[in-house]
């Protein structure tokens, strides 16, 4: 055995999984390198989560699976996620078990690979639960293998938990702290268009919500800030530095928020699993808050209903 491969072997067993890229949160993150060389370890399910259609088929680390974050990950007719019993179903036919390391990646700079981290989360798969660091972009700018054959594994008998509500925040929630009755910061990380209210969506996104502009009380950290070119998280210590810049700093509870919130799980993620901040996620996001009767908004750009 070469000295390497005992080396990953003993970072296996000694933290139930992957050692993070960065030497943080017991390995909520792996590297592309660690990944490649780890492919073959039974209990690794490599799980992709992307939003461009036919992605998956052209090409996907090889050994992955596909999960469809519109169908697999929610309620097809409710806006809710998954129910108990079709995560069940689900985990169950990914072959995932509670011993089992399970590691997500995606296209959209890993954003729903995070939202399927969260989902993962609420019923009780966490620290087990890894992010590829950098996703399919850093996969495949490194020119790493890919492969188009599905991936067989055998069905598991994976027994669902509760779902943890704490991880999840609502509407109430929100309203709740934006009008002082309840003590949290409130993440926004859409860009600055976004949450001035001169914009509603991004370019190229359908603008989901009546209204534009922020919950009262929220503070702006885009995304963006939190990751290097290659689509990497920052350093622990950038992180810290960034987010503490707007008073985020993990003295009290954070609610991340967004659109529709995949891009808020991405920051929900390196909140919760590399700083240890305790953070739920607001997935109603501005398309709810937007759409609500009755809720108070700040609105710095004067466009309130998308126009002057």
């Amino acid at each position: 055995m070469s000295l390497a491969l005992a080396l990953a072997l003993i970072s296996w067993i000694i933290v139930g999984g992957p050692a993070s890229a960065q030497g943080t949160a017991a390995g909520a993150l792996v590297t592309t390198e660690w990944l490649e060389k780890n492919l073959d370890q039974p209990k690794l399910r490599v799980l992709e989560v992307s939003v461009e259609p036919g992605l998956f088929e052209r090409g996907h680390i090889p050994g992955a699976q596909n999960v469809v974050w519109h169908t697999d990950l929610v309620e097809t007719t409710d806006r809710d996620i998954a129910r108990p019993e079709k995560f069940q179903a689900l985990a169950r036919r990914l072959g995932i078990d509670r011993d089992s390391t399970i590691v997500l990646y995606g296209d959209n700079n890993n954003w729903f690979a995070a939202w399927g981290a969260w989902v993962l989360a609420q019923y009780g798969l966490v620290d087990n639960v890894k992010l590829l660091d950098g996703g399919r972009k850093k996969w495949e700018a490194e020119k790493r293998p890919l492969d188009t054959r599905t991936a067989e594994v055998a069905p598991s008998n994976f027994t669902v938990a509760a779902a943890q509500l704490g991880l999840r925040a609502r509407l109430a929630d929100v309203v709740a702290v934006a009008k002082g009755d309840r003590k949290a910061k409130i993440l926004d990380i859409r860009s600055p268009d976004e949450f001035s209210g001169k914009i509603i969506a991004p370019a190229g996104f359908q603008e989901l919500a009546i209204r534009a502009g922020h919950i009262p009380t929220s503070v702006n950290v885009p995304w963006a800030r939190a990751v290097n070119p290659d689509g990497s998280f920052k350093s622990v210590a950038e992180l810290k530095k960034i987010y503490a810049e707007v008073g985020v700093d993990g003295s009290q509870p954070i609610i991340t928020t967004c659109r529709i919130g995949e891009r808020s799980s991405h920051t929900w993620f390196l909140l919760t699993r590399l700083l240890g901040y305790e953070a739920a996620n607001y997935d109603g996001s501005w398309t709810e808050y937007g759409n609500a009767v009755g809720v108070p908004i700040a609105n710095l750009a004067g466009t309130v209903w998308g126009g002057k």
